[in-house]
């Protein structure tokens, strides 16, 4: 089954930049990395010394119980987007939960923790259940959305 990523739109990302505000209207901090935050720009890990902004991202989701804000990390300036295609390289064998949401914007049964180690057959799993209209992938320590995955 094919699958397209979806990276924070670059819409928003460079609204966030320009205004220096967050979805819920907070100050956007511009910090440097220390070295592998998750950028939600180009979906890698963040060098050391990077200049990142972090700011409340609430990805698209129906109005429902489910949907929510959380931080995220980018570059402060624009930088060249994510491949739409394939699992972002850097994050394969990073643990991650699969969450899984259905056209009403509710959370899935078909959610999942994987180990990364075959990200496109967990991927694909889940995808495979009609119900399932897209997934986050999110940090398994700090529950931050990474990126979005839909069928192609």
């Amino acid at each position: 089954m094919s699958f397209r990523i979806h990276a924070i739109p670059s819409e928003i990302l460079t609204g966030v930049r320009d205004s220096g505000r967050d979805v819920s209207g907070h100050p956007v901090p511009v910090v440097r990395a220390g070295g592998g935050e998750p950028l939600r720009c180009c979906l890698r890990d963040a060098a050391e010394g990077e200049e990142l902004i972090l700011f409340g991202y609430e990805p698209a989701l129906p109005a429902s119980p489910y949907r929510e804000i959380g931080a995220v990390f980018a570059h402060a300036t624009a930088c060249p987007s994510a491949p739409a295609e394939g699992y972002p390289a850097e994050w394969r064998g990073r643990k991650q939960v699969l969450r899984a949401y259905d056209q009403r914007g509710w959370i899935h049964p078909s959610t999942r923790v994987h180990d990364g180690s075959d990200p496109e057959a967990e991927i694909a799993a889940i995808l495979a259940d009609p119900d399932v209209v897209q997934i986050h992938s999110r940090n398994v320590a700090y529950g931050c959305f990474m990126f979005a995955i839909t069928r192609d």
